[in-house]
């Protein structure tokens, strides 16, 4: 049987779910914070956002099980070896069910260093604990997820990934109104509803991996313990890992950076931020679709679909771009309205928007890039151009916001998005070289 052609509606049919998977995510949030809000008292829902966001935070760190996963299976799948795509999905959930069985068995020291950095209320931590000793009973279902989700979007399942998200948070929304709006369990029923739903998609997952576990390879010790195999799985991981902290410090820095200039501009950069995040989501399909579709051809050693596949999710990764840079053109004002009602934030707001009009055709080639060598698993070079994107961010810091304020501070925002994208884009034709040459690293 010959494969599908690398086609736009392929593309779309990859991309699409992922879109609609993404909108969802803040629709489960904005339920859980009104759901709290109908206890009417703040102390509630503070510590259900500060407990959301630590665990949050804390699962983040495993993201790059999702990435890794995607690329080497995709792989895997490209160079028809089935045996060693079924020993990644028993990895990913080996890797999910450790690291969630020890984030339980050391919450208590996960919490104090937690509440160490962000100090609130006692009432506030005392809740917000509740809350957190029982979300973290399902660390392994989280954990494990990303690994589950990473092997499906390998295989272009992204339909099932869609479906995966909106059962999880249907269910979430369900118990969250009947545990409490309906018994009356307060913090505690948004934890349940949460552990349930994650445990539930776990199961979801694994019966769309059904066809997995029809053989024996997913229990062949031999295969999926592989000293090399892992070897490489902890290398890919490691740098992808080591890529996505730096690009956390990079945002992290730009607000606390923002804050300098006062509450009212640390305000401002944080709404406007959040069509930074809409931009990611909206690129995030073309993203996924790209490292299934090239680490598929990298696989196969097959350049020329690699090229193909690279130059058609681009295309559409640019026009979504300048779609929603024209969105943010037409409608920028209105979303900082609808953010806040505070006048000075909104007014000051306004004096960055333009930064975000650029954004998304200057961050574009960074996005998709990401997407590319996550597929290739040539994350030594994607580690390695983040690090140099961000001494360039601090390097601008350094010399802009001396010089122009607070615009000097959005300007380096915008440097480090074009010298990753620039540098990455340097050193893809060495991956395109390399396709088909990939060997297990010792």
């Amino acid at each position: 049987m010959s494969p599908p052609a690398l086609t736009h509606r392929r593309i779309l049919r990859i991309a699409v779910p992922v879109v609609l998977s993404n909108a969802t995510v803040p629709i489960l949030g904005a339920v859980d914070t009104g759901v709290v809000g109908q206890i009417g008292e703040a102390a509630p829902l503070a510590a259900v956002g500060a407990g959301a966001i630590i665990l949050a935070s804390v699962y983040w760190i495993f993201g790059f099980l999702r990435m890794g996963t995607t690329g080497l299976a995709a792989q895997a799948l490209g160079a028809g070896d089935a045996g060693e795509l079924v020993a990644l999905l028993s990895r990913a959930l080996l890797i999910g069910a450790t690291a969630g069985c020890l984030l339980i068995l050391g919450q208590g020291l996960v919490f104090a260093a937690a509440f160490r950095i962000a100090p609130v209320t006692a009432e506030v931590e005392a809740l917000a604990r509740s809350y957190m000793s029982i979300r973290i009973l399902s660390a392994p279902a989280a954990i494990a997820l990303y690994g589950l989700t990473g092997w499906l979007i390998a295989q272009e399942r992204t339909a099932a990934v869609l479906v995966l998200q909106l059962v999880m948070n249907g269910a979430n929304i369900l118990l969250d109104l009947w545990f409490v709006l309906g018994l009356g369990w307060g913090v505690e029923g948004v934890a349940i509803a949460t552990v349930i739903a994650e445990w539930s998609g776990v199961a979801l997952a694994l019966w769309f991996c059904r066809a997995a576990f029809a053989g024996t390879a997913w229990r062949d010790r031999a295969q999926v313990l592989e000293p090399a195999r892992l070897r490489r799985m902890m290398a890919v991981n490691a740098d992808i890992l080591i890529r996505s902290v730096l690009l956390q410090a990079t945002f992290t820095s730009f607000l606390l950076t923002g804050g300098t200039f006062g509450t009212v501009t640390l305000a401002a950069n944080q709404v406007l931020l959040q069509l930074v995040y809409i931009t990611s989501y909206a690129l995030d399909g073309f993203a996924f679709a790209v490292e299934a579709l090239v680490g598929r051809f990298f696989g196969a050693g097959d350049r020329a679909r690699l090229r193909r596949a690279v130059r058609l999710c681009g295309a559409w990764a640019v026009g979504t771009s300048a779609a929603v840079a024209v969105a943010y053109v037409l409608g920028g004002g209105w979303f900082i309205d609808l953010m806040t009602t505070a006048e000075p934030v909104r007014a000051e707001a306004r004096r960055f928007l333009g930064w975000v009009w650029i954004m998304p055709l200057l961050g574009v080639a960074a996005f998709m890039l990401d997407g590319v060598f996550i597929g290739a698993t040539r994350t030594r070079d994607m580690r390695n151009m983040m690090i140099l994107s961000f001494v360039a961010y601090l390097l601008a810091l350094l010399a802009l916001v001396p010089l122009f304020g607070a615009h000097g501070l959005w300007a380096a925002l915008m440097v480090s998005f074009v010298v990753r994208g620039a540098t990455l884009g340097w050193r893809y034709p060495a991956l395109v070289r390399a396709a088909g040459a990939q060997t297990i690293r010792e």
